[in-house]
């Protein structure tokens, strides 16, 4: 059996502080294929890791069988820094409450780190300069010295996710239905997507906020740009899976999503089983298809829709109820979608500030008031 835990200590930011990352290996060290699975980079979110916790039996056992083809990496929990970050009963693992940085924003743009290195090293057979590219990347990590806890903790998961072809990051929305996001590239994930039953695969070159999931499409698309007549490969299919809300924490739904997984990676060759074939997904959308309501004032939220309903433009998909002011806890404004399509999420928190985003709807076609922005929450 190859299958085996491991342990971290990661140095924290005052005297005598640290944290310990548990992760797990599994499947032939010569395998062709690695795969990295990570859950709860926001460390608030908690349904990726009971999928993980169901999975990893499944993986053990296929291995004692001798099913496994891949090499697998798994981080159930991956920022053991955010499950510490609670404040007066509140978990807040979304943020680096010493920074303010939002776990999954500001990755390395890796490109621009090894364009020096790799310059010169490329030539004619895509797969040799995947591995040089690898290569440049795992030096220059190599070459790192953090500083912060985060810092390290950064460093030590790219170490494990650089090389690997695919990257699967496993997070969760507020109230939501399934969900992935993806680079436009990634075709092949339409499987993923259908074992997973999502209601949308949304995809973007770059969302603006140097996500986890990008980091390596990022540089695969980068090196193509910089070297245009040389052949060099998409190497890593990566997405960030959303799975469904942060409630959304239960053993049958956890066994549900594991066997989703599975079946992902038996339909790839990945495990030798045999799996019931999967039900059609949606095809993907652009994110920039996605409207993000936000409102214009505080108030109260009373929604009229429920997840999955369809809407058209002028819909009203909530009303805000006045909290101060002459008609206070009486008035109630209508909050609007300016496009046809479905209510993909909503927040839990009914109370809601000027500004704050209270539900997703995704649509068919760009809105001109997302194209090429910012498209996170954050």
């Amino acid at each position: 059996m190859t299958f085996q835990q491991h342990s971290t200590v990661v140095a924290g930011d005052a005297p005598g502080h640290s944290t310990t990352l548990y992760w797990y290996t599994v499947g032939p060290e010569t395998a062709e294929t690695k795969v990295h699975l990570q859950a709860a980079m926001h460390a608030d979110e908690q349904p990726g890791t009971m999928a993980l916790h169901h999975l990893l039996p499944m993986l053990r056992d296929a291995d004692a069988n001798r099913k496994l083809n891949a090499r697998f990496v798994i981080f159930p929990s991956v920022n053991p820094l955010g499950l510490d970050t609670r404040v007066l009963r509140r978990h807040i693992g979304r943020y680096d409450l010493g920074s303010g940085i939002n776990f999954n924003r500001r990755w390395p743009d890796l490109y621009p780190a090894i364009a020096d290195k790799v310059a010169g090293k490329l030539g004619t057979n895509g797969a040799e300069n995947v591995k040089v590219l690898r290569a440049a990347v795992g030096e220059w990590l190599d070459s790192q010295i953090p500083l912060t806890a985060n810092q390290k903790l950064r460093v030590l998961v790219m170490k494990s996710a650089h090389d690997a072809d695919i990257v699967l990051d496993l997070h969760c929305d507020d109230d939501s239905l399934q969900h992935i996001f993806t680079s436009p590239e990634m075709t092949g994930l339409q499987a993923l997507a259908d074992r997973m039953g999502v209601a949308a695969t949304l995809t973007a070159e770059d969302s603006g906020g140097g996500s986890f999931d990008e980091v390596l499409p990022n540089l695969y698309r980068k090196a193509q740009a910089a070297n245009p007549s040389l052949p060099i490969p998409m190497a890593a299919e990566t997405a960030t899976l959303e799975y469904r809300g942060q409630a959304d924490v239960f053993d049958h739904i956890g066994s549900k999503d594991a066997n989703g997984l599975y079946g992902f990676f038996c339909d790839r060759g990945l495990i030798n089983d045999t799996v019931e074939p999967a039900s059609p997904a949606p095809a993907f959308v652009p994110f920039e298809a996605t409207e993000v309501l936000r409102t214009d004032r505080p108030g109260l939220l009373a929604y009229r829709v429920e997840l999955g309903d369809e809407v058209k433009k002028g819909d009203v998909i909530a009303d805000l109820i006045a909290m101060d002011g002459p008609e206070a806890f009486i008035a109630r404004t209508p909050i609007t979608t300016s496009a046809d399509g479905f209510v993909l999420s909503r927040v839990m928190a009914k109370y809601v500030p000027a500004g704050a985003s209270i539900a997703k709807i995704v649509g068919k076609e760009v809105l001109p008031s997302r194209a090429g922005g910012y498209l996170l929450e954050d």
